[in-house]
């Protein structure tokens, strides 16, 4: 087995030496071997307590033993596709997509990742619309592909790629009257995340979303909804929309659709956008995506989501840590400013950069994964798979509260 210093050293010399760098400083001192459920374990025999979930996409854990078994059998009979003849997992996918999803969606394309699959929501949107123009929001993050950098809404990374595509404009968030003047006759599409994820897991005004939904309604333009990281039961519904009742046109999935076990990403749209390009049934296509190895993943996903209630364990266990994290902030209030979010995610939000950025290697040192999220570093996301238990909430929450106490000590002595 590799040692941590010869990963870390691979790391610095044929990966990427800023983050090499990064993660030492952040206090990263294992290498992850294998995982299991909740918990990750590294070379040293250490195990963690895994409250970040891929970043989202690890919904069901790592590992579901239904969704390695439907994998498995797959990969014994065909992982990809021969490109030629009908991909029966794929279609089985579509239809089990079309059932789930809200309102009129029920045609997929499938893709890998979801910045694909905004990507070819927004070619979707013009090629149907006939327009150009993409009303996106200011701090929302779609990915770092060049059309779904255009769509974010965080200079740090758009600055150095510019100039990047034109006909998009940012909006605040939650900003109705910036978003009605934003619209107009050459208006696409409106694209937005039901809650900001890497925005600092920002929850919309109740009457945003139904808002933007009536506004698209009136202009002829489509609404775009990026359920990459809020989908599949992650906030207590199975799709973040459902909350406020919304139904889309184009739904950019990810993460979490394969299950944990194979990357996998979809764009869902209604019969109406699809059968713009009918016609060209090539104009916009993946490889490898859609292949059987993945959607036999994503089935599965579908299957564990509805059987085991996540999205309602979800919105059980995030009102568990929800009530936990806000006594821990009456405790800490030189520290923590803010506590928020739907379901299992949640946003920490503190009164420093510095603050969270301890606090995430304070957790890191008590074996509990976490990160800060990347539009707003001074929040701390919690988003652990949904097969979550109480005991789990417990010893996160218990950690939490002595990282708070060794950062405050630690502000103390240095004051």
């Amino acid at each position: 087995m590799e040692s941590f210093e010869k990963i870390a050293e691979l790391y610095a010399r044929h990966i990427n030496p800023g983050l090499a760098r990064l993660m030492k400083f952040a206090g990263v001192d294992g290498v992850e071997i294998r995982a299991e459920g909740i918990w990750v374990y590294d070379e040293k025999g250490n195990r963690y307590l895994d409250f970040l979930a891929g970043f989202g996409a690890l919904n069901f854990g790592h590992r579901h033993p239904k969704i390695v078994a439907a994998v498995k059998e797959q990969l014994d009979k065909m992982p990809l596709s021969s490109r030629v003849l009908f991909n029966a997992p794929q279609a089985k996918l579509a239809e089990a997509l079309a059932d789930i999803t809200p309102g009129k969606l029920q045609f997929c394309f499938f893709c890998h990742s979801g910045a694909e699959a905004v990507e070819a929501c927004i070619k979707f949107a013009r090629l149907a619309t006939g327009r150009k123009k993409i009303v996106a929001m200011k701090n929302a993050y779609h990915g770092k592909t060049l059309g779904a950098l255009s769509a974010s809404g965080r200079d740090v990374y758009r600055q150095p790629f510019e100039p990047l595509l034109e006909w998009f404009v940012h909006v605040p968030f939650g900003d109705k009257d910036a978003l009605a003047q934003a619209i107009d006759e050459d208006t696409a599409a409106v694209i937005v995340e039901p809650i900001q994820g890497e925005g600092g897991v920002i929850v919309p005004p109740d009457e945003f979303l139904p808002f933007a939904r009536k506004l698209c309604d009136e202009s002829g333009a489509l609404l775009i909804v990026d359920e990459v990281q809020t989908g599949l039961g992650r906030t207590g519904k199975n799709f973040a929309v459902e909350h406020w009742g919304v139904e889309p046109d184009l739904m950019a999935l990810a993460k979490s659709l394969g299950g944990g076990v194979i990357p996998l990403g979809a764009a869902v749209g209604t019969k109406q956008i699809f059968e713009s390009f009918s016609d060209r049934p090539l104009i916009h296509s993946s490889t490898l995506g859609g292949n059987p190895l993945a959607c036999a993943a994503g089935l599965a996903s579908l299957k564990v989501l509805q059987e085991e209630r996540l999205a309602d364990k979800a919105a059980e266990m995030g009102e568990l840590l929800l009530k936990g994290l806000r006594e821990l902030q009456s405790q800490f209030p030189d520290m923590l400013s803010d506590i928020r979010g739907k379901g299992l995610l949640i946003g920490v939000e503190f009164v420093s950069e510095d603050f969270a950025a301890l606090t995430a290697a304070s957790l890191l040192q008590r074996r509990v994964l976490t990160a800060y999220t990347l539009n707003n570093p001074r929040v701390i996301r919690l988003e652990p798979p949904l097969i979550v238990e109480r005991e789990h909430i417990q010893l996160a929450l218990d950690a939490f509260s002595d990282a708070l106490s060794q950062v405050r000590n630690l502000a103390a002595i240095l004051a």
